[in-house]
């Protein structure tokens, strides 16, 4: 069977894109996951929602899966978009083809609040890719509602299950169960909005996109070192910058601005029909940008 996640942060990768025609923009992606292996992220997931991977095409995906792949030497979690078993086949063979032995886990969306519906559909995925499989909870996206009862059963009945990364609110509440039931690490996600509730849960670390993940790094590192207290102390000047990034409807416009604020991609523009950057917020990301810590601005 595939080796389980490594616990540690897990850095989601924004697509930069250029111009009105929203291209991709190779060098600032090279860019953007030099710096995630710079700082010491355990992985990167690549094509996730933060990836905007839903809006790429076939072509697309594969440019951006090249250039991580030539960029760096980090394992690599790779995200599907869809939730039907035939069309992942599809995404899973480029995937497949173009990451190969790079590949720590395919992310597949739960797809059904039937476990066996759910079950059947990631062990199909595993036995025609031969993929380790993260079990992403994100009803937000899928539009699916599972009960975390139901989504351990569900895993349980699915050997290739190398993580679960958790996004159904209340996460805290769930991540406890699922940690205590399962014998697969568990991440959290939402741009780290409940990381140090998690962490508390049992969770394993963070699998998400937050524009400055130097202060994941620093609050999973400070849990293992220091416990919930040193945890606390090492992210409590980034949530501020946490808490204004997960405004609902605008959050990736957020997160890419103050991605390209920080220098790390060129442009910040997100692809239709995402909403765009209200421009009355620009002073409020200038203020959360500069208090945080000199090193990483």
């Amino acid at each position: 069977m595939p080796e389980k996640l490594a616990p540690g942060v897990w850095g989601v990768v924004a697509t930069p894109f250029l111009g009105s025609a929203f291209e991709v923009d190779e060098p600032s992606l090279a860019r953007l996951v030099e710096h995630y292996e710079r700082i010491g992220t355990t992985g990167l997931t690549v094509l996730g929602v933060f990836g905007e991977a839903a809006r790429l095409s076939a072509e697309e995906r594969r440019t951006v899966l090249e250039t991580v792949v030539d960029t760096v030497d980090l394992p690599l979690v790779v995200g599907v978009t869809a939730l039907a078993t035939a069309p992942v086949l599809e995404e899973a063979r480029l995937v497949r083809e173009v990451v190969g032995d790079r590949l720590a886990g395919l992310m597949v969306q739960v797809n059904s609040p039937d476990p066996q519906v759910v079950a059947a559909h990631l062990n199909a995925v595993h036995e025609a890719t031969g993929a380790g499989i993260v079990v992403q909870d994100y009803p937000a996206t899928s539009r699916v509602a599972i009960r975390t009862a139901d989504l351990v059963r569900a895993v349980r009945q699915v050997p290739s299950a190398v993580a679960v990364k958790a996004e159904a609110p209340p996460t805290p509440a769930a991540i406890a169960q699922l940690t205590a039931e399962l014998d697969v690490p568990v991440f959290g996600g939402l741009g780290g909005l409940g990381l140090l509730d998690e962490l508390a849960a049992g969770a394993a670390g963070a699998m998400t996109g937050f524009s400055c993940p130097e202060g994941l790094i620093a609050c999973v590192q400070a849990w293992r070192n220091g416990g919930h207290d040193a945890a606390r102390e090492a992210y409590l000047p980034y949530l501020p910058l946490v808490n204004f990034e997960a405004q609902a409807g605008i959050a990736l416009a957020l997160r890419k601005e103050a991605i390209r604020r920080r220098g790390l991609i060129m442009e910040s523009g997100v692809r239709p029909p995402a909403a765009q950057l209200p421009e009355a917020l620009v002073p409020q990301l200038e203020r959360h940008l500069a208090a945080l810590p000199e090193e990483v601005r």
